[in-house]
């Protein structure tokens, strides 16, 4: 986070859809601790002529998500079921937080621009959190230049010359699972995937809340071939640990270098996104689990702070981590730049952030880095 240049209360400015309930769990934050309002500079007016902002004031920019008219000015659909034109969004999303960068010099920006375009570019954040040493899914699309996979001929290649026999193939863009198939195929020559991904008589794509397993070469690689024109990263499918006979895997929020909040997130399906059927599982038998495998939980949550700090200059991501069969190995998923909307959640214990939700967590560290900030320049000045 850029260094603020005032001592007086933070003045927030949300880039943001108004009536989107993370705008709305945002103000509630700000509102709980005295300070004013939040000045919400919406989507609609950055994308059809640009953002503006106040000297001094603290921009969050927040999902341009679940608004039909900014999707179709992003994607070129309108829609928000179809899959089709991510590409098209992440080259004009990422056009537009860089016009917000520049609106917003004087102020303090808590998302950084360039790390926004990497954070949605799953191959290059791939890239990004090898080289740092943070355990990820091996994966033959990572970093730049970017590999490109013209459909599914490229991909079957991949997955044979890589001996994956599973893997996750995913929109390089995508978020919220869409336009994920979870593919396995044998020696065989057999080929199945599981995805929330329908395709209908005129071969569009939209994604859909209900799992499917598709069982033929054929539909696989008709859904594969549709997909590729939007960039395509290619993970090793890892198996995962269980809870309660579902696998499992953990959300965890960083806020400032901090692992703040955690989740857990259980599935009969290999994704566990909660709006494909997955469910909350229990934190602490995962805590207990670890423990008993003889594990670390605190490296595992160090793990996802190891993450966050590749990306210096955002303050707040959600860490997708997975953990390997019995509990004792983590590897990282993906990492989040709008990761944090987990209602009524409320911080880790020992995490500063007890009590907290994930908007208050980040409204409290911006407030205590301006605090720290205020004391070194009066400390520097009585010296």
């Amino acid at each position: 986070m850029s260094p603020s240049t005032s001592s007086a209360e933070p003045r927030f400015a949300v880039v943001g859809n108004p009536a989107n309930r993370r705008v709305a769990l945002f103000q509630d934050a700000v509102a709980a601790v005295g300070l004013p309002a939040a000045r919400v500079v919406p989507w609609l007016d950055v994308l059809r002529q640009g953002a503006s902002f106040q000297p001094g004031e603290i921009v969050r920019i927040d999902s341009p998500g679940e608004d039909p008219d900014v999707e179709r000015l992003l994607r070129g659909v309108g829609d928000a079921t179809r899959v089709e034109g991510s590409a098209r969004w992440y080259e004009r999303f990422t056009a537009a937080v860089r016009d917000v960068g520049q609106a917003a010099e004087g102020c303090t920006l808590l998302d950084d621009p360039d790390e926004l375009a990497v954070l949605f570019d799953k191959r290059l954040c791939h890239a990004v959190l090898h080289r740092a040493g943070v355990p990820v899914p091996p994966s033959p699309t990572s970093g730049a230049p970017v590999l490109p996979v013209r459909g599914w001929s490229d991909v079957r290649e991949l997955l044979r010359s890589h001996r994956m026999p599973r893997a996750f193939v995913k929109l390089a863009h995508g978020s919220s699972a869409s336009g994920v198939l979870a593919v396995e195929t044998a020696g065989s020559g057999r080929v199945r995937a599981t995805t929330s991904v329908e395709r209908d008589s005129e071969g569009r794509l939209f994604n859909s809340l209900r799992v499917r397993l598709c069982t033929t070469e054929r539909e696989v690689a008709a859904i594969v071939d549709a997909l590729a024109p939007d960039g395509l990263h290619i993970e090793r499918w890892l198996p995962k640990a269980s809870q309660r006979g579902r696998a499992a895997d953990l959300r965890v929020v960083v806020v400032g270098g901090r692992a703040t909040h955690a989740v857990v997130r259980t599935s009969r399906s290999p994704m566990t996104n909660l709006h494909l059927g997955g469910a909350r599982g229990n934190l602490d038998e995962a805590r207990a689990a670890v423990e008993t495998a003889g594990g670390s939980w605190a490296d595992a949550l160090g793990m996802c702070e190891r993450a966050s700090a590749c990306f210096p200059r955002t303050l707040c991501v959600g860490v997708d981590l997975l953990p390997a069969v019995g509990w004792r190995r983590f590897a990282v998923g993906e990492v989040n730049a709008f990761g944090d909307l987990l209602p009524n959640l409320t911080g880790l214990p020992g995490s500063g952030a007890e009590g907290l939700d994930t908007y208050a967590a980040q409204v409290a560290a911006v407030q205590l880095q301006r605090a720290v900030q205020h004391t070194a320049r009066n400390h520097h000045a009585i010296t």
